[in-house]
């Protein structure tokens, strides 16, 4: 498969979730974006439009602490690193939007490292 018609197929498949996926201001939207390069997250409250805490790969904060941005270990840092922005913020209980990406690799330790960091979802 090329690229573009894997893009296509994520992009459906985002769509299709996000029908029924809705980020309240009790309870946000946590939403991931994976490059081949890096990881991002984005807490989002979708009455608003506003992104309410992110954090990535590309943090002035984990400058030069990441190998690479674009792996399991970088997703693991991303992921404790939103959850300490969520709930210096006030927010426990998200709902998670994993972007139209199978939860498997990057997307699952995210995942993962954001509930042990504090997050309810």
């Amino acid at each position: 498969m090329s690229a573009p018609i894997v893009k296509d197929a994520r992009k459906r498949r985002h769509i299709r979730v996000r029908k029924k996926i809705f980020g309240t201001p009790e309870r946000p939207r946590l939403n991931v974006f994976r490059s081949n390069k890096h990881i991002y997250a984005q807490i989002i409250d979708d009455t608003t439009g506003r992104t309410l805490v992110a954090a990535s790969s590309i943090d002035k904060e984990l400058k030069g602490k990441l190998k690479s941005g674009g792996n399991i270990e970088a997703s693991k840092v991303v992921g404790r690193l939103i959850a300490k922005r969520a709930i210096d913020r006030g927010i426990k209980k998200v709902v998670f939007d994993r972007g139209g990406y199978l939860y498997h690799g990057r997307v699952k330790a995210l995942a993962d490292a954001a509930r042990e960091g504090g997050l309810e979802f």
